[in-house]
């Protein structure tokens, strides 16, 4: 097994009367997102703090790569530190500044690069994050939305081993939330980078995290990927996490993943006791890197939600309609058996196949969405299911859904 890249063995911290780490031991490995979850003031944000060097522990030790922080020499820890980068909680823009200044910032104060190479480090993250057009601009100028990818562009102009993010959705509405995760995954694909994002959306970060970190009372509960965190029998955990997902997700009324997995369950325990056919319907999102380079996040995002509403409102009462991940949403079917699946896939295929925006008029600027269906049985598991439908033989309709392009 691979070392991890970050290692807390037993670390303490104690903040006036408070225990805000308490002998807190967990692993991040590096090339990936892992999520720091939690209560509010349960101490992720410190724990971050301790992650990049910040603050130092009361006790027990800090490893990166193998080596320990504590005694590290005035140099090392320069190029440690030279080695993360950090998106803050409110993007730490200066008002006073434009986008190029803003981003070139990091470059000016921790390198000795010649100017004309800092111009063109800057101009192709503003090319890489969809913000030509907007160098000479302020942030007062832009929308929030926008603002998260100048922070995000500064971020990573450096070209950092390890980007920190501290709650970064915070003050953004639904769609922008899935914008804002869409693209710190799309990015820690493309540079390689290992992110440490902390967080407080659930289940939205499960779509692009490895691996989750949940901490209670300064205590780490529960380590591991976000399958098992949904499946772990932890009293605290399951109550954790069945607070934060039991609501439809707004703008969209999908119910969650863990939601959607729950009702899985029940319709697979009702199958067996009562020979209760049900079916599910898969709805994929074919081509979601090249509309996201072809429309940006934003329209990518919206377009999802029109599909989403679109299919809610004609759905039967009884059917279920959840969020899979980033790009796939699930409609599971209770006492329907294949031959009826086929029909109600058909009826929404009339129902849907039409939607449709002004704005994108080439179908490379459209979703491309691929649907297919398959039927349960007794002893059948959600991922075999919905790896059967996106197979060829089972797909029923392929159509576009295009949406208007909008600035984020």
């Amino acid at each position: 097994m691979e070392s991890p890249l970050i290692r807390f063995e037993n670390v303490s911290k104690r903040l006036g009367d408070k225990q805000v780490l308490d002998r807190a031991s967990f692993s991040i490995a590096g090339g990936q997102i892992s999520a720091i979850i939690g209560k509010s003031g349960v101490g992720k944000s410190v724990l971050l703090k301790h992650i990049i060097g910040l603050m130092e522990p009361d006790s027990g030790s800090i490893y990166f790569e193998g080596k320990p922080l504590r005694g590290m020499k005035k140099t090392d820890r320069r190029a440690f530190k030279r080695r993360f980068s950090y998106m803050f909680q409110g993007n730490a823009l200066f008002d006073s500044m434009t986008v190029f200044d803003n981003i070139a910032l990091p470059l000016k104060e921790r390198t000795a690069l010649p100017f004309a190479q800092i111009k063109q480090r800057v101009a192709e993250k503003i090319a890489q994050l969809e913000l030509a057009g907007n160098e000479h601009a302020y942030p007062s100028q832009l929308s929030g939305g926008m603002r998260k990818r100048v922070a995000l562009a500064r971020a990573l102009v450096t070209g950092p081993q390890i980007v920190l993010f501290d709650e970064p959705t915070t003050g953004l509405d639904p769609i922008r939330k899935n914008v804002v995760h869409g693209m710190i995954s799309d990015y820690q694909k493309r540079f390689g980078f290992t992110g440490v994002l902390v967080s407080h959306e659930i289940p939205d970060i499960f779509y692009i995290s490895h691996r989750v970190i949940m901490i209670d009372d300064g205590a780490i509960l529960f380590e591991g990927t976000p399958e098992q965190l949904q499946a772990s029998g932890e009293p605290l955990v399951r109550q954790f996490i069945h607070g934060m997902t039991s609501q439809l997700e707004p703008d969209t009324a999908l119910v969650p993943q863990p939601t959607g997995e729950c009702r899985f369950k029940e319709e697979i325990a009702r199958l067996q006791r009562h020979e209760t056919p049900f079916s599910l319907m898969l709805l994929s999102v074919a081509n979601m890197v090249e509309a996201q380079s072809q429309i940006g996040h934003l329209a990518t995002q919206k377009a999802i939600g029109a599909l989403a509403n679109r299919v809610r409102e004609n759905l039967r009462v009884n059917d279920i309609c959840s969020r899979y991940s980033m790009n796939r949403i699930l409609i599971f079917l209770p006492n329907t058996n294949r031959e009826q699946a086929r029909m109600v896939a058909d009826k929404l295929a009339g129902h849907i196949s039409g939607l449709a925006q002004t704005g994108v008029t080439m179908r490379s600027g459209c979703l491309a969405i691929r649907a297919g269906f398959v039927e349960a049985t007794r002893d059948s598991l959600l991922e075999q299911l919905v790896a059967e439908a996106e197979e060829k033989s089972n797909t029923v309709f392929d159509f576009t859904v295009c949406s208007a392009t909008e600035d984020v």
